[in-house]
């Protein structure tokens, strides 16, 4: 006789309360349904005696009409709900916590099906409406200047993890500002291009004709620099749009910040961009944190010219926003003001990004999971 055991989540250890030996008893681990691609869930509806046109539906239901249950399939019958909720879970994405800036920026605290925590904001403005969404649970790059850098990176998220967060706050500007996004960015907690499969997957269907069919060119997938990954973006041909967080244009200031740059120097991701634009003929966006007294002198402007030569592109410089135990401070208005000067005097285009939500930390280099307003 066979005992059966059933686990929810195919990711979770199962502890096993018993005397019998362990060889005993089958383990059945129910698997997220959103990890399946259309043609494998066709094959797996076609073994359980269905009609392998269930699988579109259940398809649209799922990312289309962003369903977090089976019970909410309404044009499946209920015998086969019944079946698939024996089979199969949804892992959904739920908003633990949240919490409004003054200026509108909502910060959202989301629980993963595992308990662990990543957070998403809602970027207001009057001519978009913006998603920051992570990409990792923590983050492994440790960069000095960053909150998440000083956590451990517990996990990746999968792609549906990621496009959840897109769903909620979609669902937040629209209750909120009665407007969708507009925009999706990949820059909040985590290297994204350190969960390539994930990325790419969310990515997929967000843009998808049978998912939520945005426009890729709305959506920027930002890192801080891993060469060999952005030359296989260009070979995958994606479409979206890259921003490389930049910071310093010469390895000595790099280094000092950033520790991935001391196994992807200025000189390899300089390669690596000549590749991708080469394959794409695609402009790049540098993002450049402006330190005071240490990246934001005419020396360091007259670098980051230099770099911006390699390939077209554009300058995001943005305000430095404080963070716990780093003794950085953002640049002076009128050190700000000469910098952006000299790029725009050589033809760099160079723009200046306020922050939003500081009061909340929720701007750039801020989420850590800090305890915020618990939704019901």
């Amino acid at each position: 006789m066979w005992a059966i055991i059933e686990i929810k989540n195919t990711n979770k250890r199962a502890k096993i309360l018993t005397n019998e030996p362990l060889s005993c008893y089958c383990i059945m681990a129910k698997i997220d349904i959103r990890s399946l691609t259309l043609a494998s869930l066709k094959e797996q509806l076609t073994e359980m005696g269905e009609k392998p046109f269930r699988a579109k539906q259940i398809y649209q239901w799922l990312w289309q009409k962003t369903a977090h249950s089976f019970e909410e399939m309404t044009n499946l019958s209920l015998q086969l709900r019944a079946k698939l909720a024996e089979k199969y879970v949804i892992n959904a994405v739920k908003v633990a916590k949240k919490q409004q800036s003054n200026d509108g920026t909502i910060k959202s605290g989301f629980e993963l099906y595992d308990g662990h925590l990543v957070e998403g904001v809602l970027i207001p403005a009057d001519d978009r409406m913006t998603a920051c969404v992570s990409s990792q649970v923590g983050c492994s790059l440790a960069c000095k200047f960053c909150a998440t850098g000083f956590l451990a990176r517990k996990r990746n998220l999968t792609g549906a993890e990621i496009f959840d967060q897109v769903v909620h706050i979609d669902q937040q500007a629209q209750a909120n500002f009665n407007r969708p996004l507009s925009n999706i960015v990949y820059m909040g907690m985590g290297e994204p291009l350190l969960n390539y499969k994930g990325v790419l997957e969310s990515v997929d269907r967000l843009t998808a004709p049978n998912g939520l069919n945005l426009s890729p060119k709305r959506i920027t997938v930002s890192t801080a620099g891993i060469a060999k990954m952005i030359k296989r973006l260009a070979d995958d041909e994606t479409k979206f749009n890259l921003a490389l967080s930049l910071h310093a244009a010469n390895d000595k200031k790099r280094n000092e910040i950033m520790a991935i740059n001391e196994t992807n120097s200025l000189e390899v991701l300089a390669e690596a961009l000549r590749y991708y634009y080469k394959k794409l003929r695609r402009r790049v966006t540098y993002e450049y944190i402006a330190f005071n007294h240490f990246n934001d002198s005419l020396q360091d402007a007259k670098e980051l010219v230099r770099f911006c030569r390699i390939v077209p592109c554009k300058v995001n410089i943005i305000e430095y926003n404080s963070v716990a135990g780093v003794s950085f401070i953002k640049s002076e208005e009128d050190r700000l003001a000469i910098f952006q000067q000299y790029l725009l005097d050589h033809d760099i285009m160079a723009t200046v990004r306020r922050s939003r939500g500081k009061d909340i930390d929720a701007a750039c280099g801020q989420l850590a999971n800090k305890e915020v307003e618990k939704v019901d």
